[in-house]
């Protein structure tokens, strides 16, 4: 089979973001878009002719065409085996679990996490290493190099290839296997959790929706919870994976997970609700009108961790993300285990499980992973869930209650305000930083100003800095502010302002947490003056 040199020109924007490149469908249709960035990952990648090469996608428009490219350069590069969910799918979790289970170099995930789909949404590539983890930032810097300067890439001329059928394929000296999309993934949740004990849960009468967002979760969730755990069919809504996700905003939060939202705060609620993003990494839990702050959940999923049994005597320390909440802090000072503070970007997470220094991690976002994998894990998180309330005996809203008792409530919320000029808010950030000085001890809103600082993180692991991670503003032990600008946006910029306050009273603890946090809010935007530089005062999103 001939392998085809094809010349071609550098694209200046093939830049890394927090988890891989995401932009407009119509950005990577540009011609050779995807050929350039996977062929600059191969020239990278040092050995990897003769090994094995993961691809999954979470079937968003666009999945099927990169999926071709990145085939046919896999072959002429002359991988010795590539791995392909049956009909390009895979979840981030699962791909990240099939790249370790198999020996591969790495793998590429087709996917703009919980981004809009469709031909006028948003596509993304992503490369793991062979540990299943986010490729590490020493790694992305040399891809973009290589990407600013590639003149050519390699190719095949063969048919359009048919991912629908489980099998093996021969091309020349590569085999193109496709696999069962749920099987591998579904294996290893059953080595994990006690599925006999979830049986009997579903069996007493337990009532569950998991809203799949018409996203790549529906083929996993339909196995696990209704075929083997025996939940009644139609537990899972929304299971099939489409294009444009039927065109629903894959982010399971309080604002687009609406249906769900809808139905656990109406009378017909059932015991426990859950919704899992575009490419399976994230999560939402509910019980009967009452929501789970992620940060929260991340307290609960640490302090019960150990009562799964794959986890017992391996809770040596959690993780949490900058903008989260310190309501895990007060539980790893009560279990007496570490707890690391890290910059929004899961490879910190990465770094700090394979040194074998924490079992479990999370993040605002509603994302949690563990030592499992090197992904964050939404249909683990949920199964965990699960666990815990079978385990426990109690509700969804007790759980939270039991934990704000005793540590009290640290509420949280995040404004999202979307679609700014990326110059203009570049700006505005450097003139926050540029203010911190004068901002100590000066009093806000009634809040006087203790710490005010630009985070930065030393990684613990391998001794790297990552700079500028985030705006940090304590008024108290209790009361925070944290501002950054989101990299996963396609389009613009988005100005993330973060909000958490402890309160201790139990009487406030059902408080509105809006009205909890106003002061802070608008000390958010006196300080970053958003109004006066963009025109925008109400952000797009409250979660």
């Amino acid at each position: 089979m001939d392998i085809i040199s094809v010349k071609t020109r550098p694209y200046s924007d093939q830049t890394f973001g927090t988890s891989g490149i995401r932009k407009k469908v119509s950005v990577f249709k540009q011609e050779n878009y995807v050929n350039n960035l996977v062929q600059s990952v191969f020239d990278c990648l040092d050995g990897f002719e003769g090994k094995t090469l993961v691809i999954g996608g979470d079937g968003r428009y666009y999945n099927h065409q990169a999926l071709q490219d990145i085939v046919r350069l896999a072959i002429a590069n002359q991988f010795g085996r590539i791995i392909v969910g049956q009909d390009g799918l895979l979840s981030t979790p699962a791909t990240s679990h099939v790249i370790v289970k198999y020996g591969a170099i790495g793998g590429f995930i087709l996917s703009a996490s919980h981004n809009p789909g469709g031909p006028d949404g948003d596509f993304g590539i992503k490369y793991d290493n062979e540990n299943g983890a986010p490729a590490p930032q020493e790694l992305t810097n040399r891809i973009m190099l290589r990407a600013k300067e590639i003149d050519r890439f390699w190719s095949v001329d063969i048919p359009e290839i048919d991912f629908s059928k489980i099998g093996e394929q021969t091309f020349g000296q590569t085999v193109l296997q496709i696999i069962d999309s749920t099987e591998d993934y579904i294996s290893y949740m059953q080595s994990i959790f006690n599925f006999s004990k979830l049986k009997k849960l579903f069996k007493s009468g337990f009532k569950m929706t998991f809203d799949a967002m018409n996203a790549v979760t529906g083929p996993y969730a339909i196995r696990i919870f209704e075929e083997i755990l025996g939940a009644e069919k139609g537990t899972v809504v929304n299971g099939k994976p489409l294009p444009n996700f039927g065109g629903l905003h894959p982010e399971p939060n309080l604002t687009y997970a609406k249906e769900l939202v809808d139905l656990m705060y109406s009378d017909k609620a059932p015991d426990f609700g859950a919704a899992s993003d575009g490419d399976g990494d994230r999560y939402m839990i509910m019980g009967k009108s009452f929501f789970i702050h992620p940060s929260d959940g991340l307290a609960i999923l640490t302090q019960y961790l150990d009562t799964i049994p794959f986890y017992h005597g391996k809770v040596n320390g959690v993780a949490r993300s900058l903008p989260t909440s310190f309501a895990v802090d007060d539980v790893a000072g009560e279990m007496g285990i570490n707890v690391y503070q890290t910059p929004t970007g899961w490879k910190f997470f990465g770094n700090l499980i394979t040194a074998g220094k924490i079992a479990i991690c999370g993040e605002e976002s509603f994302g949690a992973g563990s030592l499992h994998l090197q992904e964050k894990d939404g249909i683990w998180a949920i199964l965990c869930w699960l666990s815990i309330l079978a385990e426990t005996g109690k509700t969804v809203e007790e759980l939270a209650k039991d934990l704000w008792q005793r540590h009290g409530r640290v509420f949280a919320l995040l404004y999202d305000y979307s679609g700014l000029d990326k110059q203009v808010a570049n700006d505005m950030m450097n003139a926050i930083r540029d203010k911190l000085p004068s901002l100590l001890g000066t009093e806000i809103c009634g809040e006087k100003i203790e710490k005010a600082y630009v985070f930065s993180y030393h990684d613990p692991v391998t001794d790297e800095v990552a700079e500028n991670q985030g705006i940090c503003i304590h008024f108290d032990e209790n009361t925070r502010l944290v501002m950054r600008l989101s990299g996963t946006s396609s389009v613009g910029a988005t100005f993330k302002v973060y909000m958490n306050k402890r309160i201790r009273n139990s009487s406030e603890f059902m408080k509105n947490p809006q009205e909890v946090l106003k002061n802070v809010s608008d000390i958010s935007l006196e300080i970053s003056e958003l109004k006066r530089l963009t025109g925008i005062e109400k952000p797009s999103i409250m979660t």
